[in-house]
Order: C-alpha cells, then sequence, then structure tokens
C-alpha cells in the first residue's frame, strides 16, 4: 500500500531519553515511572506538538521525533530543557529527573510510520554523548540555527560513533539566558576545582605548558584527604570560554574555583592565580608570580599550599609539607613528559598507533634528560599495557610486553614511592598474573597514600579479587570528581554490576560506556553477555558481532579470559557463560 511505501527526506530528527534510567527506577521504580509520565504528558508532548514535532515513537525513557525544521527542532530541545530545570527546583537530586537531548539533520528512510537510517542513528548517538540536561547537535544542525536562536555552542572535536563510518563533529548547547542547571550538591568538606589556565603567551606551542601548570596544581592538591577536588577532565571543560564561575561552581558541585594565567617568555615565566568563592563570587585569594623558569616548580608548590591553606585549616604540617609529585630537576625533561601527555591524549580519543610511538618518543627523550623521574616510567607502562591489551601491533598478548609494563611501573615506584597511579597501574597489570594479594595490595597503598585518587584501575583489581561493590564505589566517585568522565569508569561500573548478577545495572552501564568508546572491543564483549543474560539474544548477538568486527581474532580463551582474570572461580564461569551464550567464539 501507498502508506507502507518506503521513502526518503531530509528531516531534522531528536532523541531524547533520561539520564540514570536505571538508576533512577532502581531507586523508586513507581515513582519514577509516575513521575516520567507527567513530564511526558506535561510538558514534552505538548512542546513537540507546539513546534510541530511527528512523535515516532515513545517507549520506556525515550522519544524519537522527526521535524521538518531544524529551527523548530532546537526551540522545541530548548524549552523542554528550560521546562525541566524549572520542573527540577524543588526536587531532591537524587530524584531528579534530566532529560539528555540529541538532534541532527539528514537523510532518513521512512516506512510504515516509522524512521529509519544514519539521519536517526545519528542523533542517537549524539543524545549518548549529552551529560545530564544537555543538548548536542551535528555540525549540520549548528549551521541552521546558530544566527536564529539565542543559543550558543561548544565545539567538542569530532567523534568516531558507533556504526557510523564517518567522524561527526559534535557541538554541546548554551542555552544563552536560560537559567542555570540544577546546581550539585556540595560535598561535607571543602570543595574545589581548578580551571586551565589561559596561554598568554604569543606562542600557541606553548599551550601545553599553561594546561600543565593547571594539571600540577590539580595533582598537588588532590593528595590532601580534606579537600574534594574536581579532575582535570571536568574543570577543562570550560577552557577558551568566558564563562560565570557561580555557574561553574553550579555545575561541579564545589564550593571555590581557581582560574589563572600564564605568560612564559625566554628564561622568565608569570603566573597569575585568584581564587574565587562560587557561591558568592567574591574573590578570596590572588597573586602573581614574576621568576626565572628554573624556580617555576617552587611556585607550583606555593600556589598549592596557600589554596590549601585558605581550604583545610587544620591540614596536618607534615602533610601540607609534601608533594605527591615533583617534578624533574631539570626542566627540559618536563618539557618532553608534558609532550608526551598530550599526546596520550590524543591516542586515548584516536586509538591511532602513531599518537602512541608519538607519546613514546616523548617520554624516551624525557627520561633522556631525567633517568629517574617516576611519572615517565608510568606513562610508559600505561602505552605497553594498552598494546598488551589490544590489537593495536606485535605487542598484543606478549606474555614479554606484560612484563614490560609490570616492570616499568616497579621502577616508577622505585624512584618515587609516593606516587599512586604508579601503584595503580602496577597492581593493574599484575592483577593478569593472578597475583591477587599483590595487586590488592598496591591498589590499597594507592588509596592510602591519596583517598581522593578515584581511578578505574583500582576498581578493576577489586573486581577481580571478588569485590565488585567496592569497584562501583570507587569509578562512581570517579564519575562524582569527574562529571564529565571518561568511558573507563561506566565500563568499569557495569562490569561489576555483571558480576553481582544485576543485568539491567550492567546493561546501561555497559551502554553509556560504549556510546563513548564505540572501538573498545571489552565493551561490547562485556555487553554482549549482559544481553545474554538478560535473554535479549538479539542484542547479544549484535555486540558480539561487534566485538569480531574490531578484533577477527578474538576468542574467550585466547582473548577474554587471558586479560579478565577472576579470582573467584564462580566469576570466571558466570562470565564464560554469558560470553558463550552471546555466540562468541571459545
Amino acid at each position: 500500500m501507498a502508506a507502507d511505501r518506503v521513502e526518503r527526506r531530509l528531516s531534522a530528527v531528536f532523541v531524547a531519553d533520561v539520564a540514570g534510567y536505571s538508576r533512577l527506577m532502581g531507586a523508586d521504580e513507581e515513582g519514577t515511572h509516575a513521575r516520567l509520565n507527567e513530564h511526558l504528558s506535561a510538558l514534552l508532548h505538548p512542546e513537540i506538538e507546539k513546534h510541530g514535532g511527528r512523535l515516532i515513537r515513545s517507549a520506556g525513557d525515550g522519544v524519537l521525533v522527526e521535524f521538518a525544521s531544524v529551527v523548530s527542532a532546537m526551540r522545541c530541545a530548548v524549552a523542554i530543557q528550560r521546562g525541566m530545570i524549572t520542573r527540577n527546583t524543588d526536587v531532591r537530586i537524587e530524584k531528579r529527573i534530566e532529560f539528555r537531548i540529541g538532534i541532527n539533520a539528514g537523510d532518513i528512510i521512512t516506512e510504515g510510520g516509522d524512521i529509519f537510517g544514519d539521519g536517526v542513528n545519528v542523533a542517537a548517538r549524539l543524545e549518548a554523548l549529552c551529560e545530564p540536561g544537555g543538548i548536542c547537535v551535528s555540525q549540520r544542525v549548528r549551521e541552521d540555527t546558530q544566527d536564529k536562536l539565542d543559543i550558543e555552542f561548544e565545539d567538542s572535536g569530532e567523534h568516531q560513533l558507533k556504526n557510523i563510518a564517518r567522524p561527526v563533529r559534535v557541538y554541546r548547547v548554551s542555552f544563552g539566558n536560560a537559567p542555570a542547571r540544577p546546581a550539585l550538591a556540595l560535598p561535607d568538606k571543602p570543595s574545589v576545582a581548578v580551571l586551565a589556565f589561559e596561554n598568554m603567551s604569543r606562542d600557541s606551542e606553548q599551550e601545553y605548558f599553561a594546561d600543565g601548570i593547571s594539571e600540577d596544581i590539580i595533582t598537588e592538591l588532590s593528595r590532601f584527604s580534606d579537600l574534594f577536588v574536581i579532575a582535570r577532565n571536568s574543570s577543562f571543560r570550560y577552557k577558551g570560554r568566558a564563562v560565570d564561575l557561580r555557574q561553574v561552581g553550579r555545575e561541579l558541585g564545589v564550593r571555590y574555583v581557581l582560574e589563572g594565567s600564564v605568560r612564559r617568555g625566554n628564561d622568565r615565566v608569570r603566573i597569575t592565580a585568584q581564587l574565587i568563592d562560587a557561591a558568592s563570587g567574591v574573590h578570596r585569594w590572588a597573586e602573581r608570580y614574576d621568576q626565572k623558569l628554573k624556580d617555576v616548580f617552587a611556585i607550583q608548590d606555593d600556589v598549592a599550599r596557600t589554596i590549601a591553606a585558605i581550604l583545610v585549616a587544620h591540614v596536618n604540617m607534615a602533610e601540607a609539607e609534601r608533594t605527591l609529585l615533583k617534578p624533574p630537576a631539570t626542566w627540559q625533561a618536563y618539557d618532553h613528559y608534558m609532550r608526551a601527555a598530550a599526546a596520550w591524549i590524543s591516542f586515548q580519543s584516536s586509538w591511532q598507533m602513531a599518537e602512541l610511538l608519538r607519546t613514546r618518543g616523548h617520554l624516551a627523550d624525557s627520561l633522556a634528560i631525567d633517568p629517574k623521574y617516576a611519572r615517565c616510567y608510568t606513562m610508559l607502562a600505561s602505552t605497553h599495557r594498552v598494546a598488551w591489551l589490544n590489537p593495536l601491533n606485535d605487542e598484543y598478548l606478549s606474555p614479554t610486553i606484560l612484563d614490560l609494563a609490570i616492570k616499568l611501573a616497579r621502577t616508577a615506584i622505585a624512584h618515587n614511592p609516593g606516587l599512586p597511579e604508579a601503584y595503580a597501574e602496577l597492581g593493574y597489570n599484575i592483577i593478569r598474573k593472578r597475583d591477587f594479594d599483590a595487586a590488592t595490595g598496591a591498589a590499597e597503598r594507592a588509596l592510602a597514600l591519596n583517598p581522593n585518587f578515584a581511578d578505574y584501575r583500582l576498581a578493576q583489581i577489586f573486581y577481580s579479587v571478588g569485590d565488585p561493590t567496592r569497584a562501583i564505589a570507587i569509578a562512581k566517585l570517579q564519575m562524582r570528581l569527574d562529571p564529565f568522565h571518561p568511558h573507563f569508569a561506566p565500563l568499569m561500573v557495569g562490569v561489576a554490576h555483571y558480576h553481582l548478577k544485576e543485568y539491567h545495572d550492567a546493561q546501561h552501564w555497559l551502554t553509556e560506556a560504549i556510546g563513548r568508546a564505540p572501538n573498545h572491543q571489552y565493551g561490547h564483549a562485556f555487553l554482549a553477555a549482559t544481553y545474554a543474560q538478560l535473554g535479549r539474544m538479539e542484542d547479544a548477538r549484535a555486540e558480539a558481532n561487534e566485538v569480531l568486527r574490531l578484533n577477527p581474532r578474538y576468542s574467550i580463551s585466547g582473548t577474554q579470559q587471558q586479560v579478565s582474570i577472576l579470582k573467584r572461580a564462580e566469576d570466571l564461569e558466570h562470565l564464560v557463560d554469558g560470553l558463550r551464550k552471546a555466540g562468541l567464539p571459545a
């Protein structure tokens, strides 16, 4: 019939779902269901109709809508997110329903009243990239709406989206004069976010230097158990933007914000820093440092200690004098390390072997100058560990390479016994040797050195030794310290829930993880096992196919069981059972 004829057309596709829906349903199923239906009937559906949208599907916590106009789709999305801010004003944070919305403009297939194709798939992937209460759009949507509405766009760079052949440039939407998102609750202890220091030098190549100053201050502050310090990834999200620091405090859930600038020229460096009470906007402290470059490390120590003194009046004197990470004595070695750190970040987003080799090259240059630089050995261990875990080159699953990663982590500890990240890297690797006691000891040592050191590597150690509940707590703390967390944190939460046989929670977190990193084979493998345990065999097989697409050599015994070392035999049997049910090769 004509109504069922396959057609193609250009449309704006709007996808929305509820952030943290599984968690909300787990805590209060009936209440969440009732509140969601009320939001849908009182806000979403009326706004969709008002702006000329055609509701394609509304199932569970999500909706799919088609608009003839990109501008209308964007107006509808902004109206919904503004409306939800108002509706959540008097709702406790743990009960708030917040939507994530993705909008794409592209070619779609229409059939039988439904819509399909890359135009729809891209919108769904954009929605998965959103923070709660946010809107993410494609470049086409930005081009068609940027001068027509009172909104601003933040370029989030190109993303390789699942099942989409080409990278997609993603933009996050700011609502102009929209009211701020509901504030995160302040922690019980003093809390601080360190924004990326502005590079005031004419040389754009010095950008990494300004970033390094900020990152070292974050690291210095993070060792104080009496401080709650926001992770670099979240605080650097505001880099290059003129922002209201009170809004930053609300969005990150901190009372204090540190901002500053760095100007480097010849053999001198000038650092300015100011501490602001984000609740009131009052400046609590400001200082300018103008000294020879050789004194820059003393300057960094002084900045961190001064901020700590303001925020923590009763910090132990001995702890105040300690430094978690002391940069090497030679400035050139630190330069090379920071270049390596920039290349390492690039690799983790691109998974290109050239970036991994560039990281190693800069680390080799740094160690040639300062052979005792512990942070270099830790990062070098990470580069070999990731090559051992993933089919990047001939290091994949090589026993020699795993031994090398362990040796490098031990070398880092030998040069700096107070480096938590070195213990995390060591434990993350020796767990593959079934040395469960030593791995647990390394994790506990990292936490003893710095209770704020929440890291996905520690989470894997704890679920591997049979403590998935603690693994979840650590990974969720990492997500709290870093609201814009990398995919590893939800991945570890998902795996831990799988081991607890909490499959619906596992599916939620694993889906979020692979939405952020669609080319990570192990995320797809665990999601395949989870779907199989839920009886969703079609979805399980689809995820198994993704694993084999990314790694045709994958097998349960030859790949997964080499990297997923579990202390309890029943945990391994449970994992293998799910992978086999999903159809992955033995």
